[in-house]
């Protein structure tokens, strides 16, 4: 009886360094893909950035016929501006 006890306790030992293994091994994981989709979610800012800009630089390209649409971005760019203005001050 007391060898199964020993046995036993032996088994749940190795079940809990497996298990504990394992949790080490996810957690890397984990954290790993966290720091992949934070590089990710700049990419994507900055692709937007990108394609922000080139949409102003083919308005204003377009002349005349685009000047509307050069207007509407300046006029959006001016308020975004402005609303980064109003958060530092406040």
């Amino acid at each position: 009886m007391l060898e199964t006890v020993k046995q036993k306790i032996t088994q749940l030992i190795a079940a809990y360094e497996a298990e504990k293994a394992e949790r080490t091994r996810l957690r890397s994981a984990l954290d790993q893909a966290q720091a992949e989709n934070e590089a990710y979610r700049k990419q994507i800012t900055e692709l937007e950035r990108q394609i922000d800009n080139l949409k102003l630089a083919e308005a204003f390209k377009a002349g005349s016929a685009g000047s509307p649409e050069a207007k509407k971005k300046i006029n959006s760019l001016m308020k975004e501006i402005d609303r980064c203005i109003a958060l530092l001050e406040g």
